[in-house]
C-alpha cells in the first residue's frame, strides 16, 4: 500500500483539489472535464515546462532542484507540512535520500520513558513511527485505553496501534466526540510516515489492513493528505469521569526521530483538570513492572 510512484500520486491528489480560480486563473467558458488544475496550467504556474512536470508527475524525471518543488509547492498552494512531504517524496524517488534504518523491533526511547514517569499527573505516552503504543504512564492508560490491558505495550505482539484503535475499535470512537476530525490527523500522521519510511513493509502492512477493513480509512487515505497535528484540543466522552477537554501535544524525541512524547492536559482549575486527577481514583492501580526495567530486556523477536 506504499505506492511505488508516490511522488506521482501526491502531486496528482494535490493538483485535483485546486480550482482554477483557487489558482488565480481567469476561465472562459465552462467545458472542463478535469477536476482541479490541468498539468499544463500547474506547469505554467510553477514556471516550468509541461513536458518535464508531466515526466515528473509520472515518475520519470528524477532530480528536481528544491528551487522547482518549492515553486510546485506555491502553485498547489500547499501546507508547511504538505511541502516539507513533497520535498521528502522526491527526496527517496530520485535516490538522493535512503530510506532511514529500520531495524527490527522498536523500543522505547528510555529517556522518554523517565520523562513519562516522572510526570504522574499528566496523561502521556510514547508512539513508535507505525502509532504503536511503545509506553504509557497510568494516566495515558487510564484516560484514553482504560478496557485494554496496562501491560500491553511491553510486548511487541500485542502493543496497541493507535492508528488501528481508532477506526477499529468502539472505544475510541465512542471516546472522541469528533472522530471524524481525529480519524483526519490520525492519516495525516500515517501519510508523513510513509513518506519517510516508504520501505517499512510493517507500516505498509498496517495501512493495508486498514484499507481494508475500514471504507473510512481508505477513503481517508486516497485523499493522499497529510497532516502533522503537533498541538490539537479534543473533547473526550471519558466512561469513568464523564465530559473532557484536553489538549493533545506531540513532541519529537531528540533520542529518536521516529518516536513521539504525547501528552494530554487540560487548564488549571478547569473541570476537565478535576476529571484527569478522578482518574487517579477511578481506574485501580495496576501491579506491573517498571517500564524502565522492561525497556533493558532484549525484544521478544526481531
Amino acid at each position: 500500500m506504499t505506492e511505488k510512484n508516490g511522488l506521482g500520486m501526491f502531486l496528482r491528489a494535490s493538483r485535483a483539489r485546486i480550482t482554477p480560480e483557487q489558482a488565480g486563473l481567469t476561465l472562459y467558458g465552462d467545458n472542463r472535464r478535469v477536476q482541479g488544475l490541468r498539468r499544463e496550467e500547474l506547469a505554467v504556474l510553477a514556471g516550468v515546462s509541461s513536458s518535464y512536470y508531466t515526466r515528473l508527475e509520472q515518475g520519470q524525471a528524477n532530480g528536481a532542484s528544491a528551487q522547482v518543488l518549492n515553486s510546485i509547492a506555491a502553485a498547489l498552494l500547499l501546507t508547511d507540512d504538505e511541502r516539507a512531504h513533497l520535498h521528502e517524496l522526491a527526496s527517496h524517488h530520485d535516490g538522493t535520500l535512503r530510506t532511514r534504518a529500520i531495524r527490527g523491533v522498536e523500543t522505547a526511547d528510555r529517556a522518554l520513558l523517565e520523562l513519562i514517569d516522572s510526570m504522574p499527573d499528566v496523561p502521556a505516552m510514547v508512539l513508535g513511527r507505525r502509532s504503536e503504543v511503545l509506553a504509557w504512564n497510568r494516566l495515558g492508560h487510564a484516560l484514553l485505553t482504560p478496557h485494554l490491558s496496562y501491560e500491553a505495550p511491553q510486548h511487541p505482539r500485542s502493543r496497541p496501534v493507535l492508528a488501528e484503535l481508532v477506526f477499529l475499535d468502539p472505544a475510541l470512537r465512542t471516546l472522541y466526540v469528533d472522530w471524524p476530525a481525529k480519524s483526519r490527523a490520525v492519516v495525516g500522521d500515517l501519510r508523513l510516515a510513509v513518506g519517510t519510511y516508504p520501505d517499512d513493509t510493517a507500516l505498509a502492512s498496517l495501512i493495508g489492513m486498514l484499507s481494508m477493513k475500514s471504507p473510512e480509512f481508505a477513503r481517508l487515505w486516497a485523499d493522499n493528505r497529510v497532516q502533522a497535528r503537533n498541538t490539537a484540543v479534543y473533547e473526550l466522552r471519558h466512561p469513568l469521569v464523564g465530559s473532557l477537554t484536553v489538549t493533545k501535544q506531540s513532541l519529537q524525541s531528540p533520542g529518536s526521530h521516529a518516536q513521539l512524547l504525547v501528552t494530554h492536559t487540560a487548564p488549571a482549575g478547569s473541570a476537565s483538570r478535576e476529571g484527569l486527577a478522578l482518574l487517579h481514583h477511578v481506574v485501580p492501580p495496576h501491579a506491573v513492572p517498571g517500564m524502565l526495567s522492561e525497556s533493558t530486556a532484549p525484544p521478544a523477536h526481531a
